[in-house]
């Protein structure tokens, strides 16, 4: 039976090219308005979401604040600074923590190699800041590790771009920078990663050291921030509640006092920027699926045109015996045909099209927003349900009009 309806489909095809082709047209049009458009909005919602977890993965930056509670007698406006105690407290209190690193950070701080010289922000930190905020050391390097921090090492890892201006092509691991007149080695170098925020400067213009050496060296008491990871990100709101719960003990101030921290708080902004990607995916999504749907308007209306074209036709099929259900299943099925054929094109127009886009070379963040396109199989499939859809759709009332087709009037029909 199928073979006979394929058959049927191809042959008018080839009697009517002009209307076939146009309503094809449409299809193959829709269907790459409709994968482009979710192709861009996932490349944008991916872009959003990697430079926001390249600044800090899954964590909360906890910065000393103010508070603007009394508690237990004490007046407002305390000043309350963090210490890397507070670090190993808040670990021992609070089962729910993952990872933590305390932060020191310098600005001004001097580099030099050879006759290259320049300032920095620079950071100590403990080893697990690598995983937090994604500075992963590129081939041939390494991050700071333990021995680093237990024996106070001069170590320094880089970030990508102040390495290649301390070293230009030079490999730097190994080689000895001067760091506000020290000796330092060179452990490592951050792989390239693109971030869309920051504290205190992009990650790839920074440098850093083992937290014990900064503070050997400086003397600094009291950190810039504290670096805590939960566990699981369903347990976020505990963890933070926790936190003030334990340093409010600490530094007596009310729990309830949210100006007593200052938080980055990593996992809720991240649900802002899947939320915000997702408006944008069906946003977009709606826009394709009318395009869509105009286009299988066009496909019914076509196929009523054919159905009123072949009325002496399906008269005659249906006066030698043949059944409404495979009446309706001609025209079903051509309408179905036309709609996939499109949307095959479509689809691989699409898949051409974004392929191209992303093999445009660039180093500029601003083009993993716009020139960052993803075709995925939800997206390919997604369309592809909905072109069968709408294909059934544009072709079941006017199957239905030719399988009620009378055949005595029909044969009378001109």
């Amino acid at each position: 039976m199928w073979r006979i309806l394929i058959g049927e489909f191809f042959g008018d095809l080839r009697t009517q090219k002009l209307r076939a082709g146009l309503t094809m047209f449409a299809m193959t049009w829709g269907t790459i308005a409709i994968v482009l458009l979710l192709s861009f909005g996932e490349g944008l919602k991916v872009a959003i979401s990697t430079g926001l977890l390249n600044a800090g993965d899954r964590l909360f930056m906890v910065y000393g604040g103010t508070t603007s509670k009394e508690w237990e007698g004490l007046s407002t406006g305390r000043r309350v600074l963090l210490r890397e105690a507070d670090l190993a407290l808040l670990q021992q209190s609070i089962p729910e923590i993952d990872l933590g690193s305390p932060s020191y950070g310098r600005w001004g701080t001097s580099l030099r190699y050879g006759d290259q010289k320049t300032t920095t922000y620079m950071e100590g930190v403990y080893p697990e800041f690598t995983e937090m905020r994604r500075m992963f050391p590129a081939a041939g390097g390494r991050f700071l590790n333990r021995q680093d921090l237990d024996q106070r090492r001069r170590v320094l890892f880089l970030g990508n771009e102040i390495a290649e201006r301390l070293f230009g092509d030079e490999d730097p691991v190994g080689k000895t920078v001067l760091l506000d007149g020290l000796p330092f080695t060179v452990i490592g170098v951050m792989q390239k990663k693109f971030q869309d925020s920051s504290n205190n400067g992009p990650d790839a213009d920074r440098a850093i050291i083992p937290a014990s050496t900064l503070q050997t060296i400086y003397g600094p008491r009291y950190v810039s921030h504290l670096l805590i990871r939960p566990r699981d990100v369903r347990e976020a709101g505990l963890v933070k509640q926790r936190l003030y719960e334990v340093l409010g003990r600490r530094y007596q101030f009310d729990p309830a006092d949210i100006r007593a921290l200052s938080m980055w708080d990593f996992i809720e902004d991240k649900k802002m920027t899947d939320a915000i990607g997702l408006g944008i995916q069906i946003f977009l999504g709606m826009v394709g699926a009318f395009t869509l749907i105009v286009a299988g308007v066009g496909v019914a209306n076509i196929m009523y045109v054919v159905v009123r074209e072949r009325t002496r036709e399906i008269g005659i099929k249906r006066a030698v015996g043949a059944r409404r259900p495979h009446i309706m299943a001609q025209f079903v099925s051509e309408a179905l045909l036309i709609t996939l054929l499109g949307g095959a094109i479509g689809l691989a127009v699409a898949g051409l099209v974004v392929a191209g886009i992303r093999a445009i070379p660039g180093d500029d963040p601003a083009m993993q927003y716009i020139a960052n396109p993803i075709l995925s199989w939800p997206i390919a499939l997604g369309c592809a349900g909905t072109l069968a859809l709408i294909g059934l759709a544009a072709g079941f009332l006017p199957a239905r009009r030719a399988a009620a087709v009378d055949p005595v009037e029909s044969l009378r029909y001109e």
